[in-house]
């Protein structure tokens, strides 16, 4: 196992590389002048030279890179352009907010996508696995801002229940957690359907059957335990979506954490931000993947690591 983990450690060195040149690269083709900006439309073109010598930006672009690489691997990821404050600070304060909300939208979409997609396998083509299916359906096609404007526009203007933006209480987490979790649950509902379906066909469960168990016990233990594996990937992955993919839900509800720092960021081409916001959520994504590969020995004795 140690092994094993020191390997994908390794690995994770040179993926992590490649995503910080893409990063880098891809931020310079974002049209507009940070310099620019910071100065103002009426300001003289000295004083914008002025900015971009004090910000490092008339380098060229490889020494950029390298400074920005030699910053990133002692764990300085420079300055914001914007404010001035340190990078490394600013995802320190938003990644715990960005992370507790993703955590809370998983949360919701194995509490409605496991039993969802286990009724669905256990009732088989009748109306409640066509009913769970169409769910799954309209879940994967709804925009995230779509139905969170709606949610917003339901539970917060309307009913006047629960706060449309904010972060203060845990009230102000439900209809973010909702927004996100309702979209993962469609995928996680359809991939329990498939394993379940898949397990329910094997000869142990037939076995099991015939030796008079419950059916609560023949699906909730002998076919939910085995068929939890792809699962458990899907969850995992759903897991790094919802920390990169949470823009557009921090932004509909005026959440502050990395999605809205990161939009920030881009409205202000904040090219410190942008960088450290996107290698902050490729790291997040490459522990999540090893994390969901060392559970999968935990949930299957057979498996082992070398």
């Amino acid at each position: 196992m140690f092994q094993y983990l020191l390997k994908r450690l390794c690995l994770a060195i040179p993926v992590l590389f490649g995503v910080s040149i893409v990063v880098f690269g891809i931020v310079r083709f974002i049209p507009g002048d940070p310099a620019q900006i910071m100065a103002g439309q009426a300001a003289t073109q000295e004083a914008v030279r002025d900015i971009r010598e004090a910000l490092g930006l008339d380098r060229p672009v490889p020494v950029q890179y390298a400074y920005f690489l030699g910053g990133a691997v002692r764990g300085d990821l420079g300055k914001s352009i914007y404010n001035g404050a340190p990078v490394r600070e600013e995802l320190g304060q938003r990644f715990p907010r960005t992370l507790r909300l993703a955590l809370s939208g998983i949360l919701v979409s194995c509490l409605v996508g496991i039993p969802v997609g286990i009724l669905s396998a256990v009732r088989h083509s009748t109306w409640i696995d066509s009913s769970a299916m169409i769910f799954a359906l309209v879940g994967v096609s709804m925009p995230l801002f779509w139905l969170g404007l709606n949610l917003i526009l339901i539970f917060a203007v309307r009913l006047q229940w629960l706060p449309a933006i904010g972060y203060e209480t845990p009230q102000h987490l439900i209809l973010p957690a909702i927004t996100l979790g309702l979209g993962s649950a469609a995928l996680v509902a359809r991939m329990t359907r498939s394993a379940m379906l898949e397990v329910l066909r094997q000869d142990y469960v037939r076995t099991a059957r015939a030796k008079g168990a419950a059916e609560r016990r023949v699906v909730n233990y002998h076919a939910l335990r085995n068929a939890l594996i792809p699962v458990v990937t899907v969850v995992g992955l759903q897991l790094g979506n919802l920390l990169s993919g949470a823009v557009l839900t921090e932004s509909v509800f005026a959440w502050p954490g990395v999605g809205r720092l990161l939009v920030e960021g881009v409205l202000t081409r904040d090219y410190p931000i942008i960088q450290g916001s996107i290698l902050l959520v490729a790291t997040s994504f490459v522990v999540l993947n090893l994390a969901v590969d060392l559970l999968y020995a935990f949930l299957d004795p057979r498996i082992r690591y070398e």
